[in-house]
């Protein structure tokens, strides 16, 4: 059994270490890590490259959550879905192709949730578009998305020691990596994401996306 944890480990984090953040704008002879924020991630994709890749690289890196999550799953059951989860998540914040230097972790966090838990992410989501769309902050929305989900989950396995374990492990390495933009939050500098504002955009642009990646 010891070999499918290792396998399911290494997969989830070869393929979260997969930064299409970054593919994407290499595709399209930018460089992610100049422009905004300067984060390789969904929030910094709708900001700088427009609301199609922006949400391109949500389900992608969400994907590589969903992957290994529901290979674990299958392979060994609940503890073997939060680990390969979990390494999924902590290859896109630690990426090896990347010196280390990846993501938030949020989107592909996300994935593992849509496998883990398929009927409160679904429910749940349409509310974290809306409370992104009334407040702005990426970061914050998103944590409080991240953090009701597990609440969930911890719940729904509280008698799992392990799941438990990792759970709270893939919790605090997403809230760990959004440090500086807690900071940011609390001393007003957030970045701010206006959904509304590309939305307006695809209807108006006749060559959306092209023209978003200008």
């Amino acid at each position: 059994m010891w070999y499918y944890y290792v396998t399911i480990c290494i997969i989830g984090y070869l393929l979260g270490a997969i930064n299409f953040a970054r593919v994407i704008c290499h595709l399209k002879h930018k460089d992610i890590s100049s422009m905004g924020s300067g984060n390789p991630g969904t929030m910094n994709m709708i900001r700088s490259m427009g609301l199609f890749w922006g949400v391109l690289t949500l389900v992608l890196d969400a994907l590589k959550g969903a992957i290994p999550t529901l290979l674990g799953s299958l392979l060994i059951g609940p503890e073997g879905m939060y680990a390969g989860g979990l390494s999924a998540v902590t290859g896109h914040v630690y990426p090896i192709w990347y010196k280390f230097r990846g993501g938030k972790g949020v989107a592909t966090a996300i994935g593992v949730f849509a496998v883990a838990s398929p009927i409160t992410s679904l429910c749940t989501f349409p509310a974290l578009v809306l409370l992104l769309i009334i407040f702005k902050y990426g970061s914050a929305c998103n944590l409080i998305y991240l953090t009701v989900l597990t609440i969930e989950q911890g719940l729904l396995y509280h008698d799992v020691l392990a799941v438990s374990i990792l759970l709270f492990a893939m919790w605090v390495l997403v809230w760990y990596s959004h440090r500086e933009n807690l900071s940011r939050l609390i001393s007003g500098k957030e970045h701010k994401t206006n959904l509304i504002k590309p939305i307006k955009r695809i209807k108006t642009d006749k060559n959306y996306p092209k023209s978003s990646a200008k």
